[in-house]
């Protein structure tokens, strides 16, 4: 799946263009490139600090911040490995509890690509192994107390899951989505997931249908990992502004996490719970209670700050930003809306053309009042009229527009509007608003 990186800093850039140039023109799930690549690396993942491995089909990388904001505020550094960037490539990889440097990113994409080959000594890497070998050379290079790894897609044949010895594993919601790498069913997601199990590392799970659950139990037991499973393990509630988090003798009472809609507590509670179950590195109770504040995590039901989107809306309106792009995301999403929001929602909705659109509007539907539909800028897109024909089938006020500065000029009487979709229009609309992710 490509990522249309493009760095402004010409050094960075032109190792981005010799990616391109030298990747396959589509993922081909397997470890065996990525293996080859790191040993020509000198196995550089073999070194890192004790590792975080998170996968999930929703609130993996939400999951993975409340992580960074927990280790962080124990004052320890941590490295984070996470996929997509939202605006730029930087923001894969931060070394030390800082984004890359562009100065840092060009000479290790360089010999990276280097390791890599061409020609008859090629290993065809893909973009995203390429990145992964890339963010695991810097982390071996640079002292930190841990490091948290999000998984690119499903888990099994990640590029990430040549980590052999994680301190823990987690596995956040499941849900139906990449289906023609993953499988179309649950079961099939959920097994794929479930691969990130290694002999003797404990793998934290969230609560999952009874059928779901046995089966990562069984793949779990197979690899030889003891699995610690929300409901039967360990166990979180919410009232008010607070969330209390259990497991047999502990129990910590958490401010509600400042990340907009209920999930988010899940997430926060399963992040608690990988904490709890490992034993690499030291997180007092007062680091986990700040989790939930310290974290950020954007195009995450994002209040958009003032800028120059807002200018093209009438004053007062708020502005929020989600890049969900699935069904379960829209019920996520709908959760955030009916939780923080007085009212209906004026939508701006860009979808990638191998995401099911129906599905993902018809869960927002009830809480939509309008629908503007745009195009996606350099990806193969779902086309705004075809986005805005399933809106009016939905009996939704709907039109499409050139582009998100468009939709949203001819939205200037809505008091409250959703761009969401894609985190690939999530990342342009950081861009347009000059609020870029640090």
């Amino acid at each position: 799946m490509p990522d249309h990186a493009s760095s402004s800093h010409p050094a960075v850039q032109a190792q981005l263009d010799r990616l391109w140039r030298l990747s396959p023109g589509a993922d081909v799930l397997g470890l065996e490139r990525i293996t080859r690549l790191l040993a020509r690396l000198g196995d550089p993942h073999l070194s890192l600090p004790p590792v975080f491995h998170v996968a999930g089909t929703n609130g993996k990388g939400s999951t993975c911040a409340f992580l960074r904001a927990a280790i962080e505020a124990s004052g320890h550094d941590v490295h984070v490995f996470t996929s997509p960037h939202l605006v730029r490539f930087n923001e894969r990889i931060r070394i030390a509890g800082r984004l890359i440097e562009d100065e840092q990113l060009a000479p290790l994409l360089s010999e990276v690509l280097d390791a890599a080959g061409s020609g008859d000594g090629a290993i065809g890497a893909s973009f995203f192994e390429v990145t992964t070998a890339a963010a695991f050379l810097a982390f071996a290079r640079t002292p930190a107390a841990a490091t948290i790894v999000e998984v690119g897609l499903g888990g099994r044949l990640d590029a990430t899951n040549v980590l052999s010895a994680p301190a823990v594993t987690g596995i956040a919601s499941l849900g139906i989505d990449h289906q023609s790498f993953l499988g179309a069913t649950l079961r099939e997601i959920a097994g794929e997931k479930a691969g990130i199990a290694k002999r003797g590392r404990p793998l934290v799970t969230m609560a999952y249908p009874a059928e779901i659950a046995e089966h990562v139990g069984s793949l779990a037991q197979q690899a030889g990992a003891p699995v610690h499973a929300l409901g039967r393990h360990w166990w979180y509630e919410t009232a008010g502004e607070t969330l209390r988090y259990r497991d047999p003798g502990f129990s910590v009472v958490l401010p509600a996490p400042r990340l907009v809609g209920p999930h988010q507590s899940g997430n926060l509670a399963l992040a608690i719970a990988m904490l709890r179950h490992q034993g690499a590195i030291d997180v007092p109770e007062a680091a986990m209670r700040a989790a939930g504040d310290w974290a950020q995590w954007p195009a995450r039901f994002q209040h958009l700050s003032p800028g120059p989107l807002h200018g093209l809306l009438r004053p007062g309106t708020d502005l929020w930003l989600d890049g969900g792009h699935n069904e379960d995301a829209a019920r996520a999403i709908a959760a955030a809306i009916r939780a923080r929001l007085p009212g209906r929602v004026s939508l701006v909705l860009g979808m990638l053309a191998n995401k099911p659109a129906e599905p993902f509007l018809a869960a927002l539907a009830p809480l939509v009042d309008q629908v503007v539909a745009v195009p996606i800028p350099g990806h193969d897109h779902h086309a705004p009229e075809r986005l805005a024909g399933i809106a009016a089938e939905l009996r939704l006020p709907a039109r499409a527009a050139v582009d998100l500065p468009g939709a949203l000029a001819v939205l200037g009487g809505a008091e409250r509007v959703l761009i969401a979709g894609s985190l690939y229009l999530a990342g342009e609309a950081l861009r347009l608003n000059d609020e870029l992710p640090v």
